[in-house]
């Protein structure tokens, strides 16, 4: 180990070639194809930062050589605190890693130029140390940077989720969203329900992971007592993927909608999927998950506009242009379902009833025979009468 005079005389001398180590360090780093693809203005960063951890390498070294027990000293100075923050997000810690290995392999393959013995072997033990404590230290940068950007994230999707129930869609929420990633012609499923009744927080970091994996996009955000969630991306398949999600959410139903596509079609959804989670209630046997769809009903009964307009515009209007199948979906409700009191009281044949009805599945979707469906049909008459009536 070098003597204090010796010591202080090898720290000036190396102070006095950190420029040249720092370019011999630079000049190495042009070996990895991730360092030739950064800009002019990026590469002028990392330089800094190896010129940084050069500079903080001497310091570091001089106390160490300097203690009397063989603790090691921590970092005087924040190697990375040269570089602006966004150079956390172009540059990976893997990457990192190597530009400090590269850096401190620089100094290494010079110290033979300032030190000789045992003195060169000291200094060699002394740079495995110091790169050991700069990994440790980026690791901590980085840690502190995804905290941050989880964070931000986490409120920047909140804001999202809050304009598009309230139908405030602007230029600034289309900024915001394309800053997450989001393309806004990509389909994607709505989902809503009740949060877990555990940390909130956790949950919804396990559900991005998860997301991930699939290869899906997640916007997520508790809104009030309703959690949703938003999910796109290569790996959604619209009859599949949002039952990878739906563990995610707490107790009760889960709300799910068919796949769109486009802000406005996702607004609508987003309000839909709110609308069902209170209306499930109505529907103690739904299953889980519920397609919106499937609750148009209970929706429309709570005063929903959209369910109203969709209710009228499926069912009612197609049977109002077809009068002998609204006469007959009347009939057949009022009568109890009953084949053969419908066609008494329409002067029919049981079996033009039958076929009637055939035509009125094929016509809407909704089956009389089936008590949810002709509940919704006897729904969807009644409101389209008052609303023709008005």
């Amino acid at each position: 180990m070098p003597n204090s005079e010796n010591l202080d005389s090898l720290i000036t001398r190396m102070r006095a070639a950190s420029g040249d180590l720092g370019t011999l360090a630079v000049k190495r780093m042009e070996v990895f194809p991730w360092y030739r693809e950064l800009s002019a203005d990026q590469r002028a960063w990392v330089a800094v930062v190896a010129q940084a951890g050069i500079g903080a390498f001497m310091g570091w070294y001089s106390d160490w050589a300097k203690s009397s027990d063989a603790s090691v000293p921590k970092l005087s100075a924040d190697v990375f605190g040269a570089a602006p923050r966004e150079l956390a997000s172009v540059i990976s810690l893997e990457q990192t890693v190597e530009l400090v290995r590269t850096t401190i392999d620089a100094v290494e393959s010079q110290l033979d130029t300032f030190l000789e013995n045992e003195d060169l072997a000291h200094a060699r033990i002394a740079t495995l140390q110091y790169s050991r404590e700069v990994a440790f230290s980026a690791a901590e940068v980085y840690a502190r940077a995804a905290e941050a950007r989880g964070a931000w994230d986490a409120r920047l999707e909140a804001l999202i989720l809050d304009a598009l129930i309230r139908s405030d869609v602007d230029s600034e929420i289309l900024s915001r969203i394309a800053a997450l990633g989001w393309s806004q012609d990509r389909p994607a499923l709505v989902l809503a329900g009740s949060p877990p009744a555990s940390d909130n927080q956790e949950s919804l970091s396990v559900m991005r992971r998860a997301a991930r994996s699939h290869s899906l996009d997640l916007l997520t955000g508790i809104h009030g007592p309703v959690m949703l969630v938003i999910i796109g991306g290569a790996g959604l398949d619209p009859h599949s993927s949002h039952r990878l999600m739906t563990p995610y959410f707490g107790a009760g139903p889960v709300i799910v909608t068919e796949s769109v596509t486009g802000l406005a079609e996702l607004g609508v959804a987003a309000r839909t999927c709110v609308s069902g989670v209170a209306a499930a209630g109505a529907w103690p046997h739904a299953p889980r998950p519920v397609f919106a769809w499937e609750l148009l009903a209970e929706r429309a009964l709570m005063g929903e506009a959209i369910a109203r307009q969709q209710i009228i515009e499926n069912i009612f209007e197609p049977l109002d242009l077809d009068p002998s199948l609204r006469d007959t979906a009347e009939g057949y409700l009022e009568n109890g379902q009953s084949l053969e009191a419908t066609a008494r009281t329409l002067f029919v044949h049981a079996n033009t009833v039958r076929y009637r009805i055939k035509g009125i599945t094929e016509l809407t979707g909704y089956d009389l025979t089936d008590p949810r469906d002709a509940f919704t049909v006897r729904l969807a008459l009644v409101l389209g009468r008052i609303n023709y009536a008005r």
